[in-house]
């Protein structure tokens, strides 16, 4: 999950498994339970829709087994629950990937100056805490300091290119920056603003968990936390008049793919952001009239990581090799249902189609199924079969884990078909499952040989490539990163970066993006898999307003900040 996470971005997918596979994978308690009833507070309990009355949207967005309480929106996004970072708390700006522009927030409008080295923000007036406490540019300071003074909460990495930040008045806040930084402006304008008033005591704002928030978003309240369900009111003092039109949102804990997809089927869900095999017949067709879906392919790329600080994948001829060991293909067809395409060898989403270079494309073989070559390239690395088949080096077998999450089902299927693919080429590589919390932070902490993972997506592709590329962002392993997770560091790409950062022309960008492309083709950081779609159920049976392939305002998917904000203050009960 994407923060991009994914970067905050991470995408909570799943997979459907009818009722005699969820039998399957039941628990004897859980059996029990479901012969007897289920009690108050247990998974199945929580799936049911809320009460009649309060218009109440029911979500499916993160899978866990069980809710632990954190409303912290200055960690990954992985860390706390949804929707802190955009539907409790607030950013300044927010961009619409489907419309390709900026949408005003908590700030007005921003502008550029000398020589595009000072960002100033002209914030909103009139905006007030969920306490009552006006809002003002103090706090958007006050935020940014904290970022300064706890680097672990600086997840975009601003102060590596902010000089300082004040407030001129109540409603004006000036960036100063170290080098010219146009795309400077998605990290400032996305960052999640928090009270001073209310932080400026908090002891350890990397640990803190924030149970009860005061924020500014549409929906601050919390009504009911428990292990297997929570539910978030509106915010009484909400600054946009008449939003949010329902009454609340609704989150029950399903702890894998089998309970979410049998819930948003059952129509026990009014949004999810799922993945759903045979959407059309297991979903659509059981209720026409109010089931619909929308996957379009501008969800990040679904990607396998190498560990860069490990052998053998610290050589650009092993990743490769591993590259052209994989039938993407397959991958498609089989575990993502043929809802997606196979990556290309620039790694971009069609989000970034204005972006593609034809000739990184043209360069990328590597991404390409060629088993023969493939076993070149690993000769030419000094891999040779050892007696049982499996390639050794310097006496040690490539044998390495790949981690996925437990329950993302068409992950967990697409790395089984890799394990299998890889066999092929005398690799011998076993899936590792965990569940979220463990896979995300051996994925932050460098703790892994291989992992499943996702990516950003932000307004231009120089995002995408310095969170893979960038040097300036490579942590130590056991150091906690949001971005870069496989520690690859390029300080070829770093110069071209810098270039981007100056550059205000967009011929000017796009050629310097040509290029970090080209790179990115020779060198393989990461192993690009399929287009992400951005997956997004969405039920009219109580609630409209939800973005379609007709009404394309917003992505339809919760799956990514601070995007789904857009929706958040637009769904309606019917």
């Amino acid at each position: 999950m994407k923060t991009g996470l994914m970067s905050r971005r991470i995408f909570f997918l799943s997979a459907l498994m009818l009722s005699a596979g969820a039998a399957a994978g039941c628990s004897s308690k859980e059996k029990a339970e479901a012969a007897r009833g289920a009690p108050e507070g247990s998974a199945a309990s929580a799936s049911k829709p809320a009460a009649k009355g309060a218009s109440m949207v029911t979500i499916s967005r993160e899978q866990q087994a069980s809710w632990v309480r954190s409303f912290n929106p200055l960690l990954a996004e992985g860390s706390v629950r949804f929707p802190t970072l955009a539907g409790i708390y607030e950013p300044m700006l927010i961009f619409n990937t489907m419309k390709g522009e900026y949408t005003p927030w908590l700030a007005t409008k921003y502008a550029w100056s000398d020589g595009n080295k000072r960002l100033t923000f002209t914030t909103r007036s009139g905006v007030q805490w969920s306490d009552g406490q006006a809002f003002s540019a103090k706090d958007v300071v006050f935020t940014f300091e904290l970022l300064k003074k706890h680097a672990a909460l600086d997840l975009s990495g601003v102060w590596k290119f902010v000089e300082s930040v004040k407030a001129t008045d109540d409603t004006t806040v000036e960036f100063a920056l170290k080098r010219p930084y146009v795309p400077g402006l998605s990290y400032i304008g996305h960052q999640p603003i928090v009270p001073e008033h209310k932080w400026k005591d908090v002891a350890d704002p990397v640990t803190y968990a924030n149970e009860n928030p005061v924020a500014t978003g549409p929906f601050t309240e919390i009504k009911t936390f428990q292990n297997q369900v929570y539910e978030l009111g509106k915010n009484p003092n909400y600054w946009q008049k008449g939003k949010p039109a329902v009454d609340g949102l609704r989150f029950p804990a399903y702890p894998g793919n089998d309970q979410v997809n049998l819930a948003i089927i059952n129509g026990e869900v009014d949004w999810a952001g799922a993945f759903v095999p045979e959407i059309e017949k297991v979903y659509v067709a059981k209720d026409p009239a109010n089931h619909h879906y929308w996957f379009p392919l501008v969800g990040g790329m679904a990607t396998l990581y190498p560990n860069s600080t490990k052998k053998p994948f610290d050589d650009v001829r092993v990743r490769k090799a591993i590259s052209m060991g994989i039938d993407r293909a397959q991958i498609v067809k089989i575990a993502s249902n043929d809802y997606t395409q196979p990556a290309d060898a620039t790694g971009l989403d069609d989000s970034y189609e204005r972006w593609r270079n034809p000739k990184a494309v043209a360069a990328g073989d590597w991404v390409k199924l060629d088993v023969e070559r493939a076993k070149k390239l690993l000769d030419e690395a000094g891999y040779a079969p050892g007696p049982d088949g499996i390639r050794v080096k310097d006496g040690k077998p490539m044998r390495f884990e790949i981690n996925v999450v437990t329950g993302w089902s068409d992950w967990v299927r697409a790395v089984q078909i890799m394990t299998q693919n890889l066999k092929q080429l005398g690799i011998d590589a076993s899936l590792k499952a965990y569940d979220f919390s463990a896979f995300f932070e051996a994925l932050q902490k460098g703790t892994f040989d291989m992992s499943m993972g996702w990516t950003t997506v932000e307004p231009t592709p120089y995002n995408y490539y310095r969170d893979l590329m960038s040097a300036e962002l490579v942590k130590p392993v056991g150091e906690a990163s949001a971005r870069n997770w496989h520690r690859y560091g390029d300080k070829e790409a770093d110069k071209l970066f810098q270039q981007f950062e100056a550059a205000t022309e967009s011929a000017e960008q796009k050629r310097i993006l040509d290029e970090v492309q080209v790179l990115y083709a020779q060198n393989a950081p990461v192993i690009p898999l399929f287009k992400n779609p951005s997956w997004g159920e969405y039920s009219t049976k109580r609630f409209t307003g939800f973005p379609t392939r007709e009404n394309p305002y917003a992505k339809l998917s919760p799956n990514n900040p601070p995007e789904y904000l857009l929706v958040l203050t637009e769904i309606r009960p019917k």
